[in-house]
């Protein structure tokens, strides 16, 4: 499953980016912004393309977890990612 912006719960997100563009391929060392919806969306993405389903409901479940969970302190998406494989749905 492709997570898109109209399966995002969160209505804070900023899409004004003119960036948008660069959130393709692998996560970088870029700083993760969790309010701009682009890289939200990216991280989840890519999260998902390393697992062999996902249900939009888990999908919900990862926002919810990058938007409370998640350490405040800046981070990369690299370390988001990271973050992400070893606290999210350890048991898949």
């Amino acid at each position: 499953m492709h997570f898109q912006k109209k399966d995002l719960e969160g209505t804070h997100y900023n899409w004004a980016d003119p960036n948008k563009h660069l959130f393709t391929g692998e996560p970088s060392r870029r700083i993760f912004d969790r309010f701009n919806g682009y890289q939200v969306l990216f991280l989840i993405n890519s999260y998902v393309s390393r697992l062999e389903s996902l249900t939009p409901g888990e999908g919900k479940i990862i926002e919810h977890k990058i938007q409370h969970d998640l350490p405040q302190t800046p981070i990369s998406e690299i370390s988001v990612f990271n973050w992400m494989r070893n606290t999210l749905f350890a048991a898949k």
